[in-house]
């Protein structure tokens, strides 16, 4: 089979295709013949040595996927060879096959598509995690959505909507921000053009942001916690930006607020029962047509390094897909 690989930490210009053996699942894993990868800001860490998980070279990246079973291992029962499915591993998805553990597996409904359900799991799942489980975010609360137009980020402007919140969308253009106003964003702000703690202070009338999601980093992260509501909860979800920010610690206690952070993958790991409900909820969700990720483009297999770059120069609106026959 044919797989993306990481011979060497680097850019996306180092990763090459190649030639590698068929995979065997073990105990509680399934096979799965890749039909499509989504494309996260995570995947251009990881290959260039720098996210949480730091796998042996050399190694497949790529973490959400959709496809067919091909073969299923001893102690699984919810999932059979010919199965449409999709569901997220560590890394190792952008290849014609991968293993994947079965309670990270899922049926994939008839009515979504491979690239839809490959770009499902960790949008919405990591959103939903944050919202639901960390911030417990309330109907009538405000959430401020950074980096908005975004994977991760438009899938919280979505969901914040349906949980009964205001939406407050900000980004760095105003194509992006047209966007977050079809998928549900009360207001806009474009931080490239107003002042971020202005802008927020003013949308909500002094009070500040009760829920704050923040996939971003780099300068705006204080910007926004400065505009925080009493007892607020900003969520530490990624740092796309590129720069990890400092905070000053008075800021919290002055606000009342909590630093939350948000690592949607160990919890579906650590928290499977847990995980799988909320997967339920939004696949019901999806069924009824309340929520669909918006995909930018896809690409072949041979042109990974393309779509990482496109991640990576932050030149996209929602999703990035691989296409695999």
């Amino acid at each position: 089979m044919k797989a993306v690989l990481c011979k060497e930490f680097g850019p996306p210009s180092s990763l090459v295709v190649e030639e590698v053996p068929s995979l065997e699942p073990g105990t509680k894993e399934v096979v799965v013949a890749v039909k499509a990868c989504g494309i996260n800001f995570p995947d251009t860490l990881i290959i260039q040595g720098l996210y949480q998980i730091r796998p042996k070279l050399p190694f497949t990246p790529g973490s959400d996927i959709a496809g067919i079973v091909k073969e299923v291992g001893e102690g699984v029962s919810h999932l059979k060879k010919g199965d449409e499915v999709f569901g997220f591993v560590a890394f190792g998805a952008l290849a014609e096959e991968v293993v994947v553990p079965s309670n990270t597996c899922f049926l994939k409904p008839k009515q979504m598509g491979f690239p839809v359900a490959a770009s499902f799991m960790m949008a919405y799942g990591t959103s939903y995690h944050a919202l639901k489980d960390r911030a417990k975010l309330k109907g009538g609360e405000t959430l401020l959505v950074l980096g908005a137009a975004g994977g991760v980020g438009l899938a919280a402007v979505e969901l914040g909507k349906l949980m009964g919140a205001k939406v407050i969308a900000a980004a760095s253009k105003d194509e992006k921000l047209d966007l977050c106003g079809e998928y549900g964003a009360d207001h806009t702000i474009n931080y490239s053009k107003k002042d971020l703690k202005a802008a927020i202070k003013e949308l909500t009338g002094g009070k500040g942001a009760d829920v704050i999601y923040d996939p971003v980093g780099g300068e705006y992260s204080e910007k926004a916690f400065r505009a925080i509501a009493w007892n607020g909860r900003f969520l530490v979800v990624g740092f796309a930006a590129g720069t990890i920010p400092k905070m000053p610690l008075n800021l919290p206690l002055l606000k009342g607020a909590s630093l939350v952070g948000v690592f949607w993958g160990g919890f579906a790991q650590g928290n499977p029962k847990a995980n799988m409900e909320n997967t339920k909820a939004l696949m019901k969700w999806h069924e009824k047509g309340k929520i669909n990720p918006h995909i930018h483009k896809t690409y072949k297999l041979e042109d990974t390094p393309k779509a990482l770059e496109e991640i990576m120069g932050r030149k996209v609106r929602g999703k990035l897909v691989v296409q695999i026959k």
